[in-house]
């Protein structure tokens, strides 16, 4: 097997493992009104970090079909095109924004600087909480007040100490030479 071979298995694995982390992380949960309190944050957070923009956005893309081909991975172990297309759906795909815009703090770099990953990390919280926010309020009709009170608020203190979190974490990997594509 080539060098270029065990790099791409190399990267594959990593891009399933990220993966998994997310329907893990699905199951640390603590319901919180219509959106749900996991830790499927934090591990899209640290995906993108991880991983990088283009890897991060395959595994988190595969995260949601293995949820719409019906594997229990969404948060409460739920599954389905549905529950995809339901009233959190919006905060579903917008885990793919989250995971790009994580994954750009990466491009460049070895180890991500403080300043530069929480940048992104909060860029795409702010994505992540947009797009789940208006599709909440559209399909439940909600309004603005009450979206952010119940979709948007209340993660926001918890979801800034994910992404230190996942950040220090990622720091962590790099330092030991631990990331895809590092060796």
């Amino acid at each position: 097997m080539s060098n270029n071979s065990l790099t791409d298995l190399h990267q594959l694995v990593w891009t399933s493992l990220m993966a998994a982390t997310i329907a893990a992380g699905a199951y640390i949960m603590v319901p919180l009104g219509p959106v749900p309190f996991s830790m499927q944050t934090f591990f899209v957070t640290l995906t993108g970090f991880v991983l990088g923009p283009k890897r991060g956005a395959m595994a988190v893309g595969l995260y949601l079909l293995a949820g719409t081909l019906g594997l229990p991975v969404f948060a409460g172990g739920k599954s389905g095109l549905g529950h995809l297309l339901g009233p959190t759906g919006g905060f579903l795909f917008g885990f793919v924004a989250f995971a790009v815009l994580c994954g750009l703090a990466r491009v460049g770099e070895t180890i991500i600087p403080w300043v530069k990953g929480l940048a992104f990390a909060f860029l795409g919280m702010a994505a992540l909480f947009i797009i789940g926010a208006f599709w909440l309020k559209f399909s439940l009709g909600l309004s603005w007040s009450i979206t952010w009170a119940k979709a948007v608020f209340p993660f926001l203190l918890w979801g800034s100490v994910k992404a230190v979190t996942a950040l220090a974490c990622a720091r962590y990997l790099s330092k030991y030479n631990l990331l895809p594509g590092q060796r």
